[in-house]
């Protein structure tokens, strides 16, 4: 039986995944449901990570996997169960490793994201997959074809080798940050910004070769207190059709009034547009500053928040307003 454990980053240092099957547990002792567990750790004040492995047992704990850490320059990572994908910190480069039976990492494949659009002053900063784990997508920083303007890359895998090939790139725009998270029917994904104060929610549509198109969304957000208006930031979709994005109020240009507050939207699954009913005075407030991260449980019925002060924990109701948790 797999037991699935839901991504949350905090900050570059650390970013925790679980891979998407069962741990055999050759030289663990350990019993019931298990994952693989990767966490990336900055070595010292160098801007290089390793990677620490373990098995989480079904008690939650954790025991290291044989040979961690592993020898794996990489910042955001993301797998599919057979292969872990990541970005270093610096550089160009997108790398595969191999997921062993023990659950240890293992060399496989290498690509230069610069290349498809010589890009070479800039970088892939996150990683993502859609829900078959086919597709690699990457946030690139100048990556569009201008190399001015942030884009999402998609990759396809090669099964047999983890090799990554180039299949396009979408949203070429400053106003692109953080992952597009994918709704259940794996067709539309999300994300959110305000760059320069001008709130953005960004919506795509993967194509059956896996690469992204950008929806033209019609921008709908929950009413704001009067003289108030919402910064977005980031999204995390259920496995549905529903959506939780991080909102700060603001009252004027680069004026924020209070503590970031959690909105939830329904997507339209045949046309990918947005819906919401929530309302200033019913969206709960964030207790963690400023928002780093955020991440739905694979129940979508827990959300965590990762932010400038902690980790926050909140119940996710789909339409209806997400309610606290955690303190």
């Amino acid at each position: 039986m797999l037991r699935k454990l839901f991504p949350v980053c905090l900050g570059a240092a650390l970013c925790t995944v679980a891979a998407l099957t069962p741990a055999r547990l050759d030289s663990q002792t350990s019993s019931g449901p298990s994952a693989w567990v990767y966490v990336s750790s900055l070595i010292g004040t160098t801007q290089k990570t390793d990677v620490y492995g373990f098995v989480a047992g079904s008690s939650g704990k954790l025991t290291p996997i044989s040979g961690s850490p592993f020898p794996a320059d990489l910042d955001g990572m993301a797998v599919n169960g057979v292969y872990l994908f990541g970005a270093p910190a610096t550089g160009t480069m997108i790398d595969t490793y191999r997921i062993q039976s023990n659950g240890s990492l293992t060399y496989a494949a290498t690509v230069n994201a610069a290349g498809p659009n010589k890009c070479s002053n800039s970088a892939p900063f996150f990683v993502t997959l859609d829900h078959t784990g086919a597709t690699l997508y990457d946030l690139y920083e100048w990556g569009d074809m201008t190399c001015s303007n942030n884009a999402y890359q998609a990759w396809n895998i090669t099964k047999s080798s983890g090799a990554l090939t180039y299949d396009g790139t979408a949203g070429t725009s400053q106003e692109i940050a953080g992952l597009p998270s994918f709704i259940g029917n794996n067709v539309f994904a999300y994300t959110s910004s305000c760059y320069h104060f001008q709130p953005m929610i960004s919506g795509f549509k993967r194509n059956s070769n896996g690469s992204l198109t950008q929806l033209s969304l019609a921008q709908v957000m929950p009413k704001a207190a009067s003289g108030q208006g919402w910064c977005p930031y980031l999204a995390a979709a259920d496995p549905t059709n529903h959506l939780a994005i991080p909102m700060q109020p603001y009252a004027g240009y680069g004026d924020p009034v209070g503590p970031y507050q959690l909105a939830s939207y329904t997507v339209n699954t045949s046309t990918g547009a947005l819906s919401t009913s929530n309302t200033y005075a019913n969206m709960p407030k964030v207790a963690v500053g400023g928002v780093r991260a955020v991440s739905m449980s694979p129940s979508g019925k827990l959300l965590a928040v990762a932010g400038t002060a902690g980790l926050q924990v909140f119940h996710f109701n789909g339409a209806y307003p997400v309610t606290a948790y955690t303190g």
